[in-house]
C-alpha cells in the first residue's frame, strides 16, 4: 500500500488507519458494482472527541473528492481521509469477517471518542481525556461511566477532582472501592499535581442517585 498527501495541513500527522485485505477484497466488490471508474471509499468521523463519536465510511467518486483528505491509495481503489477525523482514527482497523451468512463490516476505532488534548490544554481537559481514555472504557463494561464535574482547590486536601458517577455505577455497593483504587490511582499517575479525587453522586439511592 503506499500513501500520498493532497495537503500539506495534514503532512504533521500521517493516519494509520489499516483496512484489511478481507476488507479491501469486500469493498472491491461494492465499488465495482457502483461502476463509476476511480471511485473510492471516504472515511469520517461524527462528533469526534465526544461519547456519540461515530466513525463513518462513504462512496467517493472522483468528482467528490475534498482536496484537503489524506489519500491512502490500496491496490484496487483509493480511501480519502477526512483530515480532522484523522487523530482519532488513530489505530483504527476495519475488517470484514466472513461466516456462513456472508459477513459483516466492521470498524474498530479506539480513539474515536477521546477528546484530543495539547500541551497547552487545563488541567479540566486534561482529566476528561484520561476519564474518556483510560478510565471510561473499563466502566462501560459494568455498564457505568464517570465524568468532572469541577476541579476545586481544597484548603485541607489540595487540588481536587469532582466527579460524577453514572449508568451501573449509580447504587453500586463497590463504588468506593472502585474510585479509590481505579479511577483515583489512574487519573494521579497521569496528572501529578491532582492531590485528591471525590465522588459527588450519592450512591445511597440505587434509583434516581442525587447530588450531596
Amino acid at each position: 500500500m503506499s500513501t500520498e498527501t493532497n495537503s500539506t495541513a495534514v503532512a504533521e500527522e500521517i493516519p494509520n488507519l489499516l483496512i484489511t485485505p478481507n476488507a479491501q477484497e469486500y469493498l472491491h466488490d461494492l465499488l465495482e458494482k457502483q461502476n463509476t471508474p476511480g471511485i473510492g471509499v471516504r472515511i469520517f468521523v461524527e462528533n469526534p472527541g465526544t461519547p456519540r463519536a461515530e466513525c463513518c465510511m462513504a462512496y467517493s467518486a472522483p468528482e467528490e473528492i475534498i482536496p484537503t483528505d489524506y489519500k491512502q491509495d490500496y491496490p484496487d481503489f483509493p480511501a480519502f481521509i477526512d483530515a480532522p477525523s484523522i487523530p482519532y482514527l488513530r489505530d483504527a482497523v476495519i475488517d470484514y469477517n466472513k461466516d456462513r451468512f456472508g459477513g459483516q463490516l466492521t470498524f474498530r476505532a479506539p480513539n474515536s471518542k477521546v477528546p484530543r488534548v495539547g500541551p497547552d490544554a487545563s488541567i479540566e481537559e486534561r482529566i476528561t481525556y484520561v476519564l474518556q481514555s483510560e478510565i471510561n472504557p473499563g466502566l462501560a463494561g459494568h455498564g457505568g461511566n464517570c465524568a468532572l464535574v469541577e476541579v476545586v482547590e481544597d484548603e485541607e486536601h489540595g487540588l481536587t477532582a469532582v466527579l460524577k458517577f453514572g449508568g451501573g455505577c449509580q447504587g453500586c455497593s463497590a463504588i468506593d472501592v472502585t474510585l479509590k483504587q481505579g479511577v483515583e490511582t489512574t487519573l494521579k499517575q497521569h496528572i501529578p499535581e491532582l492531590s485528591r479525587v471525590v465522588d459527588q453522586t450519592d450512591h445511597s439511592q440505587a434509583e434516581g442517585a442525587y447530588f450531596k
